[in-house]
């Protein structure tokens, strides 16, 4: 299946398809002025990657795999743990760290929903690592349609 980032224009998908089929790290599927929607396939024993984003709500929700939630208010107090799979959904409020680690034998799919947009409209990512040099370079950066949050506010990575 073949999803189409129309920036902030009505858009319909069958997400739990595209998520399944999905084999890029991330793939951003939709991204309006407040919201955004990204695929994501996490190979087995990697993660999303330990992070935190001080005024982005996230909602995760998985639809092939399993893993291990992690979440707390600070990088090393991370004091909430869940395992999560198929068909599990994951609340990330503003400001708290998180991550996301595949513990199956297969690639754990699952789509996230942000709030604010947080990715470049339309970008694929093959790789953690191809994520990682887009946001680096620029390349990943919000569209110019959308509402962002005051610039003090700047996401880390662990």
């Amino acid at each position: 299946m073949s999803v189409t980032d129309n920036g902030p224009q009505p858009n319909a998908f069958d997400i739990e398809s595209a998520t399944v089929d999905n084999t890029a790290y991330r793939t951003v599927a939709w991204s309006g002025r407040y919201l955004q929607v990204t695929l994501m396939s996490i190979p087995v024993g990697e993660s999303i990657g330990l992070e935190v984003h001080p005024e982005t709500d996230q909602f995760l929700r998985l639809d092939a795999g399993k893993g291990r939630c992690v979440m707390g208010p600070a990088e090393e107090r991370l004091d909430f743990e869940q395992d999560v799979e198929d068909g599990w959904s994951i609340q990330v409020p503003a400001g708290m760290w998180h991550d996301v680690i595949n513990t199956g034998d297969e690639p754990m799919r699952l789509y996230a929903v942000y709030a604010p947009v947080h990715h470049a409209a339309g970008i694929v990512q093959e790789t953690a690592a191809d994520a990682e040099a887009d946001e680096e370079s620029g390349r990943d950066e919000p569209p110019e349609w959308s509402v962002q949050p005051a610039p003090d506010a700047k996401d880390e990575s662990a």
